[in-house]
């Protein structure tokens, strides 16, 4: 089975650097399999799960936004951040997403309303991504 390179970079660190074999993202206009020989692109990403398919397994990394580049041989994320499922620790992620719902509860600015709705998001990311392992 053929296979690319993908590189999963954030501004601290390259976070994934393998051969896989397929590829899904959750891109701005929603979830799109990439496969070897795909068709050069650029497009932004959501706060989603990637998924890893390589040699009949499976992997799920917690990315957070960023951007999908898709070159003739390889794949690149450039994300904000990326974690691995055993990077993540769940009782931390839980206790963001309550933080997170008390402030969207709560009477506060516009400013401060999007910054929470994000905030929940990448913790429902996490917890999405460590229940799958």
């Amino acid at each position: 089975m053929s296979s690319f390179l993908l590189e999963i970079v954030t501004p601290e660190r390259k976070a994934y650097a393998e051969d896989v074999n397929m590829i899904i993202v959750k891109g701005s206009e929603g979830e799109l399999g990439i496969l070897p020989n795909h068709i050069p692109m650029v497009t932004p990403l959501r706060i989603a799960p990637v998924t890893i398919k390589k040699d009949r397994s499976e992997e799920v990394i917690a990315v957070n936004g960023g951007f999908l580049e898709i070159r003739k041989d390889k794949v690149v994320i450039l994300a904000e951040s990326a974690e691995l499922p055993g990077d993540i620790d769940i009782a931390r992620a839980e206790a963001a997403k309550q933080r997170a719902e008390q402030r969207l509860n709560g009477k506060r600015d516009e400013f401060d309303q999007v910054r929470a709705e994000l905030a929940l998001q990448r913790a429902l990311n996490r917890i999405s991504v460590k229940s799958r392992v």
